[in-house]
């Protein structure tokens, strides 16, 4: 029913922007700061191995969700936009995804994964912490107050 694929941005570049501006949205606090459209003009280089992947959650023929990574230096990734739209949760795909992610991250040489999860994301932060993951430093900048900044060894 569900799959899990890297994406291939000659085929999937529409909709990975797509499921990515349906999480932005999703945010309870502008995400500006992150500066998505330039980002977004660039994803190939960003986020194809070994510097980073996108992950698309497919239910048939439509994506219903995403996560990604991105190097931050040669032994850490950071982990972004992990998000399942609402009527596909509850079937345990956050948690694949993440570990998805942790075992591709790990595979490339990466030996930890950061995060920032917004505070208003208890759920997802609950997850992260269930999987291992810990308060650490922040590997970049999120300026939003109460943003719990987590890491990993892989």
């Amino acid at each position: 029913m569900f799959s899990i694929r890297s994406a291939n941005f000659s085929q999937d570049n529409a909709r990975v922007l797509a499921i990515f501006r349906e999480y932005i949205a999703s945010a309870p606090v502008s995400l500006e700061y992150q500066q998505n459209e330039q980002e977004f003009v660039a994803l190939d280089g960003k986020y194809s191995l070994p510097n980073g992947v996108v992950l698309l959650i497919w239910k048939d023929n439509e994506v219903v969700g995403c996560g990604a990574f991105r190097r931050v230096d040669a032994q850490i990734c950071e982990m972004k936009r992990v998000y399942v739209r609402p009527t596909e949760r509850g079937h345990q795909l956050g948690e694949k995804l993440v570990n998805k992610l942790m075992e591709i991250a790990k595979e490339n040489g990466y030996q930890r994964m950061c995060l920032d999860v917004l505070a208003d994301f208890e759920t997802a932060r609950r997850l992260y912490v269930r999987l291992g993951f810990e308060p650490c430093d922040p590997v970049s900048y999120n300026p939003i107050p109460g943003t719990h900044f987590l890491g990993r060894n892989l």
